[in-house]
């Protein structure tokens, strides 16, 4: 396959998909329950979707402040203000193409403040590795809170406890195999992805070495409290989603942030997969999707704006350099 078939497969094929996801979910409701989205969508209270879009800007800001952290050690400490505006640009960039923001990033940040794209690079990767790991938190922190519910779901699927612990095992399992394989091939492929994990790993290694290891340690909690805190508030626009408790939303949580990773921002996946682990609480699917184009467009719309306001705003506060 060519270079240039590659790429524009891996920026078409996500933005035809959540396309085809947007006319599939608008196909799949009845005109009354379209209604009735858009009924609760026009009717969302603005208050806390403002509330949700000041307190992503607020992880936004801490994001360009840990950045700091990471860049430090190498020699370089840029701008808060360059770094805010750097990565509400490479956010926005993400909206078109999926994973160019990371590279538009560490662009922008040779450009402005002479930190070699390599070493820029390197922190945005590091970054990713604490992002998943935080994730993954994330997931067994709601795994722990919900375990009656989660089993009580995969019963009614058809799945008892021992099954479930089952394939659990066997994925342990199935990962601890193919380390193994991975460590002991010498093939051109495992040797590539050895030294992609090692790179990772020397990424995560990286934040107990800097000199304001708990600053960063503080900021990635502060960034990904931000992040479930953005997505609490919204419940209050739609009245069946209000009485949801914290625990309960965050599976609806998790679910959002594997759609956000498929489709560009989320488009078209992100309100059926909220939809959808928001119904394993009795909400109805109608108030599942408002809730899920509610917080979308809140989001989406914050990073539309601000993004393109940086990429007006950056070269010009930067004029000189």
């Amino acid at each position: 396959m060519s270079p240039l078939l590659k790429k524009f497969l891996k920026t078409f094929v996500p933005i035809a998909f959540g396309l085809f996801l947007v006319w599939y979910s608008y196909y799949s409701t009845s005109p009354e329950e379209r209604e009735q989205i858009l009924y609760y969508i026009s009717n969302a209270d603005l208050f806390w979707v403002i509330i949700s879009v000041i307190i992503g800007i607020l992880s936004h800001l801490s994001r360009a402040i840990r950045w700091n952290y990471l860049l430090e050690p190498l020699g370089y400490r840029p701008k808060i203000i360059n770094n805010l505006f750097i990565v509400l640009i490479s956010y926005f960039a993400n909206l078109g193409i999926p994973r160019s923001g990371e590279v538009l990033r560490a662009t922008a940040l040779a450009t402005y403040e002479k930190v070699p794209f390599e070493k820029g690079f390197g922190t945005i990767v590091t970054e990713r590795v604490i992002d998943l790991l935080m994730l993954l938190l994330v997931i067994l922190v709601a795994l722990f809170l919900q375990t009656d519910v989660i089993l009580g779901f995969l019963e009614e699927k058809g799945f008892s406890f021992f099954g479930a612990f089952g394939i659990i095992a066997v994925g342990i399992i199935g990962l601890l195999f193919a380390t193994w394989i991975i460590r002991k091939s010498s093939s051109k492929f495992a040797m590539k992805l050895k030294v992609f994990l090692n790179g990772l790993l020397d990424g995560v290694l990286s934040v107990f070495k800097m000199k304001r290891k708990w600053g960063f340690i503080f900021h990635t909690f502060f960034i990904w409290g931000c992040y479930i805190a953005m997505f609490w508030v919204i419940k209050y626009t739609v009245e069946e989603t209000s009485p949801l408790s914290l625990s309960e939303l965050l599976f609806a949580f998790i679910a959002g942030a594997f759609a956000m990773s498929t489709t560009n921002g989320g488009i078209g996946l992100y309100p059926i997969a909220v939809s959808a682990a928001l119904g394993i609480y009795d909400v109805s699917s109608v108030s599942g999707d408002a809730f899920g184009w509610i917080m979308w467009i809140a989001q989406t719309l914050m990073v539309v704006v601000f993004g393109a306001i940086s990429f007006l705003v950056l070269p010009l506060l930067n004029r000189n350099r």
